[in-house]
């Protein structure tokens, strides 16, 4: 009995140990961080400023010339005939009423043309073709701004990773002996936040460029149209 109960003892013991360490670690651990969005911002120094104007400007790119290529885009389908058959009855002036009324691209287009009957084809198909690239211009305003933000953030995104690490190496080599992983991490947060934050800024813009690039493409496509078939509409004969 007497050994038993030395077991039990010497187990109670341990136990009481274990659970001390246990409470011991629990109580010297480090609470946990959450890790937000806003604090990984706030450790990419200033390099973050640039970016966040990039980003935003981006963004309001995106959503104005989505919607001003959008409403280029809407199509009357009764558009041509309408302005076949103003023109074939004489009635150039309701013809180029009709077209200020639609207010569209492919619109002020065929008012160009209209406005051009009479002289040679081929002075009608370049008043239009001028016309069509101004439009198209002005419809891409802002283009160079997202092709330039697609190539340019990630650049200040790894700008800001080489300030950053020389940041930290520069406090490794200031702490001398006392140097130690906490040393550098203020460093490593500003490298590693800043390259991941001009990717996703040059991925954004990249994106958004190429979408309205191919919606830009449609409405180029449909002004083509127009124009084709408004040329072939001042060939046909007159019945």
């Amino acid at each position: 009995m007497s050994i038993l109960s030395t077991i039990l003892t010497q187990s109670d013991t341990l136990a009481m140990a274990a659970d001390s360490i246990a409470a011991t670690a629990a109580a010297t651990a480090p609470a946990d961080q959450e890790l937000s969005i806003w604090s990984l911002c706030l450790k990419g120094g200033f390099i973050m400023i640039p970016l966040a104007v990039l980003s935003i400007v981006s963004i309001y790119i995106l959503i104005e010339r989505y919607l001003a290529i959008s409403a280029a885009a809407k199509e009357d389908h009764t558009f041509m005939q309408r302005i076949k058959d103003y023109i074939h009855d004489g009635e150039i002036e309701s013809a180029m009423k009709l077209c200020r009324r639609t207010n569209t691209p492919y619109s002020r287009l065929i008012m160009k043309g209209i406005s051009r009957i009479g002289r040679p084809m081929n002075d009608v198909l370049v008043a239009i073709e001028n016309v069509g690239n101004m439009e198209v211009s002005a419809l891409a305003k802002g283009f160079t701004w997202l092709a330039t933000t697609a190539s340019g953030a990630p650049m200040i995104g790894f700008l800001g990773t080489v300030t950053g690490m020389v940041k930290a190496f520069f406090s490794l080599a200031s702490a001398g002996s006392a140097a130690n992983v906490s040393v550098l991490a203020g460093g490593i947060y500003e490298a590693l936040v800043t390259t991941v934050a001009g990717l996703v800024v040059g991925i954004i813009a990249l994106f958004a460029y190429n979408f309205l690039v191919s919606r830009l493409n449609k409405v180029m496509k449909q002004l083509e149209a127009k124009t084709m078939e408004f040329m072939d509409l001042l060939n046909e004969p007159v019945k």
